[in-house]
């Protein structure tokens, strides 16, 4: 087994070694520019783990994280021109810096090269793996259809954004954990397992990163603290709060839902002191040991030795407790 670090120097080598610029450039310039783009690489690592958990050869599975990868990817630059967003980590994003009919054929090309990816494998697994990209895709677009239409949206109900963000983070999470599982040909059941300890674990991840967009250190972060508070984003902290607070906090933090100032600093104060007042940040902390602590349960399903369970409920950990 390597380290989670080791894991990603190997992916982005062979990232490297995969990226090739050719014609039409400006078709393939933008894929080059979002897949070198950086982040946290925490899907294609997962792939690439699990098969060496399942004891198989990490590298059976990097054709697989590469397509997870630019999978992501892929969705991150149509979600931008959702968004509208102008940057990403820090750059500029791929419709800003081209233009928006580049972005989405760029985007498509991106979404047919991560099928083309599992054609290295054969039989059986290739088939498992393209069933469970198939699934894993669509529910991604699901969910992410479901963000847009929480948007426009009064009668969001908690229930509603943990399924949006199951399907939009989370799947995608438990489905790199089962492709290494697949590619290392273990039972079903670990299968099973495997997927359900990175499902579980990405609604953990996606409700820690919604705290963190609020509560987190700004040195560490990475992203503008407060950033959904500005976007009026319905996340568990405002469903939350505006369930638990008082009925003149409750309207108090809706009508601050409802404005964009400029200078969005006092709104961001304000609707903190609102979730930390009602007791939503802390029933988010307690949501997100919950996911945690279900993901870890998952492990004791699977037919694998204690020390690589160990290895997994590490590397949970060490997600919740991150900073950035």
């Amino acid at each position: 087994m390597l380290s989670v670090s080791q894991y990603r120097n190997v992916f982005l080598e062979y990232l490297d070694k995969k990226i090739i610029n050719k014609e039409p450039a400006n078709l393939y310039e933008p894929i080059t520019y979002i897949l070198q783009l950086g982040g946290k690489r925490l899907r294609p690592v997962l792939v690439l783990m699990s098969a060496d958990i399942f004891d198989s050869s990490y590298k059976k599975a990097l054709d697989a994280a590469l397509a997870i990868e630019v999978f992501h990817n892929f969705s991150l630059v149509h979600d931008d021109i959702m968004d509208d967003a102008p940057l990403r980590r820090g750059k500029q994003t791929v419709h800003e810096r081209w233009d928006i009919n580049t972005g989405i054929l760029s985007g498509d090309a991106m979404l047919i090269n991560a099928y083309q990816l599992f054609e290295n494998y054969e039989g059986e697994n290739f088939k498992e793996l393209a069933k469970l990209f198939t699934k894993t895709a669509i529910q991604v677009c699901e969910g992410q259809q479901y963000d847009i239409d929480f948007a426009g949206r009064e009668d969001v109900r908690i229930e509603d954004y943990l399924k949006m963000i199951e399907y939009k983070t989370a799947v995608l999470v438990g489905a790199s954990l089962q492709m290494g599982a697949i590619i290392a040909e273990t039972s079903s059941v670990n299968k099973q397992a495997i997927y359900e300890f990175g499902r579980l674990l990405g609604i953990a991840f996606q409700l820690q990163d919604d705290y963190l967009d609020a509560f987190g250190d700004p040195e560490t972060f990475g992203k503008q603290v407060g950033g959904d508070i500005i976007e009026n984003k319905k996340t568990f902290l405002y469903l939350t709060a505006i369930q638990k607070a008082a009925k003149g906090e409750a309207r108090q933090l809706e009508d601050l839902y409802s404005i964009q100032p400029e200078d969005a600093t006092g709104k961001i104060e304000s609707v903190k002191h609102i979730f930390e007042k009602s007791g939503a940040a802390l029933l988010t902390k307690e949501e997100i040991k919950k996911f945690t602590n279900q993901a870890f349960l998952s492990l004791d399903k699977m037919d694998l030795d204690e020390n690589k369970k160990k290895i997994l409920k590490n590397f949970g950990e060490a997600l919740m407790n991150r900073t950035v």
